[in-house]
């Protein structure tokens, strides 16, 4: 089985680095000069207990890979970038495996439109990527919860041999008949990431922002009759598990969406986090005025190229509020 990780920004390229290192077949899809560092230089993975450069194949998109029977693509893209990832992929192997390692539940949606084979992927996994060929995960000796499961639900022969390769790389993995409803408790746990990226977790409003979003998402889930695995059984899973911790020196500066915004993406998960709750909630009599403000505000200061805790909670609660 080779894995073809495409996005090998932070979360992707912690795991393909670290599927690399426990000798898997791995070809890393990059842009830019990233590819051009990792290229030249090997991607530089840095982790609480080591600096390391691994080295393996890298190419600029899906169309440069020589894609074999066998293969998994292994997406670790932005949501907003899946799409047109998927359909360059459709054109190109369109009986590959696609396995989707990424925030929210959009992801397995737009693959299974295109592939009757899906793979979803419940990622817990602090890591950062700010420079070319660098990227940082910030928890050891586990970098990370990495669950599988057939999409929309159940497990198979792939989603067992994903685990165990995931298992053999460091990560903690199961193959799970129930990783959406983890994914979709992840998706509650992610609507506080556009109040981290818009305020910062300093602001005064911090708290109760975050709050006014989860409870949005926990009455629209419940609305829409879609089970979350929240609370003590999320808890359970990172615990001991997840141990961040400083990397160089430094602690981890902040989540994906407060990446984004640091790096000036001009995108950001909002609209697929945020605006997922905001959809259910259209659909199913929900009012979710919390979670339209943050989507907002969100894409507003990406497409802006705004640095992230540039506005302020107070502003977009009164927002919140007014709507």
């Amino acid at each position: 089985m080779r894995y073809v990780v495409i996005g090998a920004g932070a979360v992707g390229g912690t795991i393909g680095a670290r599927l690399a290192e426990a000798g898997r077949d791995v070809v890393l899809v990059a842009r830019g000069r990233h590819l051009e560092a990792i290229r030249e230089n090997g991607l530089r993975l840095d982790d609480p207990e080591r600096s390391r450069r691994v080295r393996t194949p890298a190419v600029g998109s899906v169309d440069d890979v020589d894609w074999r029977p066998g293969d998994v693509a292994l997406l670790a893209t932005k949501t907003q970038d899946t799409e047109p990832v998927l359909d360059a992929l459709a054109a190109r192997a369109p009986d590959v495996v696609i396995a989707c390692a990424q925030n929210g539940v959009a992801n397995e949606r737009m693959a299974a439109a295109r592939f009757s084979r899906v793979q979803a992927v419940l990622v817990i996994l602090p890591a950062e990527y700010y420079e070319p060929g660098v990227v940082i995960a910030s928890s050891a000796p586990v970098p990370g919860v990495l669950d599988v499961g057939t999409y929309p639900s159940g497990t198979d022969d792939v989603s067992d041999a994903i685990a165990a390769d995931l298992t053999a790389a460091g990560f903690s993995s199961t193959a799970d008949p129930d990783v959406m409803a983890g994914k979709y408790g992840k998706l509650l746990t992610n609507l506080a990431n556009a109040v981290e990226a818009s305020c910062g977790l300093n602001d005064p409003a911090f708290d109760d922002l975050a709050a006014a979003a989860t409870g949005e998402g926990e009455r629209v889930l419940a609305a829409a009759g879609i089970t979350a695995r929240t609370g003590d059984d999320d808890r359970v899973r990172r615990d001991g598990l997840i141990t961040q911790r400083p990397v160089g020196g430094q602690e981890r500066g902040g989540g994906s969406s407060w990446q984004s915004l640091r790096r000036g993406a001009g995108s950001i998960e909002a609209e697929y986090l945020n605006g997922e709750i905001v959809a259910l909630g259209a659909r199913h009599g929900v009012a979710t005025p919390a979670n339209a403000v943050l989507a907002r505000v969100a894409a507003e200061m990406a497409a802006a190229g705004e640095q992230p805790a540039s506005r302020r909670g107070a502003d977009l609660t009164a927002a919140a509020q007014a709507s």
